[in-house]
């Protein structure tokens, strides 16, 4: 996992993106599924999420001892997640925000992709790094949390395609 497979990934999201129109960003397939367009302020607010755990773990040897649960191991070791469809808590989901404009999420990734490369330089200079602890998967090293934060996109791409089939036969 480089910084160049995550480039690949959110330009992947970034120029499918510019095949939406305004209105397509907010239709649900259904009532309990997201929009693309929360599907695309999620995978923003969550890869934030992941970049902020990879700064606690630089510079200093907090929980370095510690393991990730074996499915994380998988997951890595197969640098993917499961190929299932995960219900997050519907809770949650809800609190989704839809995106401003397409304009406003085409920008957004373009800074994701930058604040990218600076995550990365800072993994790779780093002298000194312990651990964070994952809600589910126990504990990851910064350059796991990079590679988690890649497949999380990945994962996403199945359920963006969910919403494209619905796009087309609506």
């Amino acid at each position: 996992m480089t910084i160049e497979d995550f480039k690949a990934t959110i330009d992947k999201y970034i120029s499918q993106l510019q095949h939406y129109d305004h209105a397509e960003l907010y239709l649900k397939p259904n009532k309990s599924s997201w929009s693309m367009g929360q599907l695309y302020m999620h995978l923003l607010e969550e890869t934030y999420w992941y970049f902020e755990q990879i700064q606690l773990c630089l510079g200093n040897s907090d929980h370095a001892q510690e393991a990730m649960s074996e499915k994380a191991k998988e997951m890595f070791r197969n640098n993917g997640f499961p190929n299932e469809i995960i219900k997050g808590d519907p809770f949650i989901s809800e609190q989704i925000a839809q995106p401003s404009d397409k304009g406003d999420l085409i920008e957004k990734f373009e800074k994701l992709k930058s604040d990218a490369y600076v995550i990365w330089d800072s993994i790779e200079s780093a002298t000194q790094f312990g651990k964070r602890k994952h809600p589910g998967l126990e504990f990851f090293g910064p350059k796991e949390w990079f590679q988690y934060a890649e497949m999380h996109m990945r994962h996403h791409l199945r359920q963006k395609e969910r919403i494209d089939l619905f796009l087309a036969h609506r």
